[in-house]
């Protein structure tokens, strides 16, 4: 069994008269300013992580529902991002991208004016409209770059993911700082401040887009029909990959959002240094993108996962061992207690730390995947893994509440990822070796570009990539 190498995208330039020094410059003015742009759309979409312990304070909101605020703005965030995709190669990355900055800023701005529950639940789903910024970029991106580099390229883009942290910063100063105080006769200071903050960047943003990307854009998908845009989604490799997403960036996005308040509860400290600690880990799950898309081009992206799985199996594995200690009954009718057992604030985040490296280079792992396999819908393909990437940040904040209300253990969190983690590499590794092992056995130690297996006897049958099926 062979999986055929991916064809180069034929997709020529938008501008044919274009010289190589132009579409050079086009295409690192677009890295740059879907970067930019994806790095505070990031950081709107999330900034609830850290408004919703002054929001919860204010509307007197309960955990979980609370806990419903961050999940509907991920939502959104998710629901748009294969028609996004799809919309980006069809129409060009200028457009779209243009459109979601200012789409988000006027939901950004309302956020602030927001006066009960119901309110702030309507107004964070408009604001997750904001997650959907991913594919388009990615689309967007992968039109212009250079396969050999799209690994790298697609990395550095999302590591704009770095846009979590960018409110768990500047957020609680500046709630402390201007609580109270009225800026221009109607914009209130404290937590209220920090949406119409963020929706004047976007506006500036927008018309940096639109003024200073290539008016002549690429469109891989301009004038395909629909049928033809949706036909790869049939392949069951392409959800797979999306389950790889759930745990390597829906989890992100879930703990991005669950840290500050878990930190709060469980430790003690205060939301300034629960941002700090939570800002320890967004950082590397973001960083590290641009290395995992060159360890990607580098080594495959195969082997990438399974370094990447390996680590969040073992970090997540401690991270969920609830506090304890062994009881001895002796036959004098004493107790004497054993392996007392508690994770301190600083291995937790140590810990966290570590699965945030994995998840970090693990992102880029996974949608290296979607250009090589298939680099004419890079748009439909990266939407569907991002959409459903995405739902799992969706759901697992509902699912740690509701997790730890019937267990009454906070590191129930960090058993719901090691599940997932778990379900993944499995999944992983017995395609790896159904497709491998059992059809070819001469390639059981290239389990990457058909560039690196050992020629083929002239008695080996070669079939069609059952892996299209699995």
């Amino acid at each position: 069994m062979s999986v055929n190498p991916a064809p180069r995208d034929p997709t020529p330039d938008s501008a044919a008269g274009d010289q190589p020094g132009d579409r050079d410059r086009g295409r690192t003015r677009i890295l740059a300013l879907s970067t930019v742009s994806f790095t505070v759309m990031f950081a709107v979409w999330l900034m609830f992580g850290i408004l919703g312990k002054p929001i919860s304070e204010e509307f007197h909101l309960s955990e979980v529902q609370l806990s419903w605020i961050i999940a509907v703005a991920v939502l959104n965030g998710s629901l748009w991002r294969l028609p996004a995709g799809m919309v980006t190669d069809r129409i060009g990355g200028r457009r779209v991208m243009t459109f979601m900055l200012v789409v988000t800023a006027v939901a950004a701005y309302l956020v602030s004016l927001a006066n009960s529950y119901a309110a702030l639940l309507a107004l964070a789903f408009a604001v997750g409209f904001a997650g959907n910024s991913f594919t388009a970029g990615i689309a967007w991106n992968s039109a212009w770059q250079p396969r050999e580099h799209q690994g790298f390229a697609l990395g550095l883009f999302g590591a704009g993911n770095v846009g979590a942290s960018v409110t768990k910063f500047i957020g609680p100063p500046l709630i402390a700082g201007t609580a109270g105080v009225t800026y221009f006769g109607f914009v209130e200071g404290g937590w209220r401040l920090v949406p119409v903050i963020y929706a004047a960047l976007l506006l500036i943003l927008a018309a940096a887009t639109w003024f200073m990307a290539p008016r002549h854009d690429r469109m891989p998908g301009h004038g395909s029909p629909l049928r033809v845009q949706l036909q790869p989604l049939r392949q069951l490799r392409v959800w797979r990959f999306s389950l790889y997403y759930v745990a390597v960036f829906g989890a992100y996005v879930a703990l991005a959002a669950w840290l500050p308040t878990y930190y709060m509860d469980n430790y003690d400290v205060t939301l300034q240094t629960a941002a700090y600690l939570t800002a320890l880990f967004i950082f590397p799950a973001s960083l590290l993108r641009p290395l995992g898309g060159s360890l990607s081009d580098r080594f495959g992206a195969r082997r990438v996962m399974y370094w990447t799985f390996g680590t969040m199996l073992v970090s997540s594995g401690i991270l969920m061992m609830p506090p304890g200690h062994l009881v001895v009954d002796h036959p004098d009718g004493t107790q004497t207690t054993h392996l007392a057992y508690h994770l301190g604030v600083v291995p937790f985040t140590v810990l966290v730390v570590l699965l945030g490296c994995a998840m970090g280079i693990g992102k880029a792992a996974v949608y290296k995947h979607i250009p090589e396999y298939f680099p004419r819908s890079v748009g439909p393909v990266g939407g569907l893994v991002g959409m459903l990437g995405g739902l799992g940040g969706f759901f697992l904040p509902p699912l740690f509440a509701y997790t730890k209300a019937w267990t009454n253990l906070p590191s129930s969190t960090f058993l719901v990822l090691f599940l997932l983690i778990v379900v993944c590499t499995v999944w992983m590794h017995t395609t790896v070796v159904r497709m491998l092992h059992d059809e070819s056995p001469e390639l059981a130690t290239h389990i990457e570009n058909p560039t690196d297996r050992p020629t083929a006897s002239a008695h080996t049958t070669i079939r069609g990539p059952k892996e299209a099926r699995a």
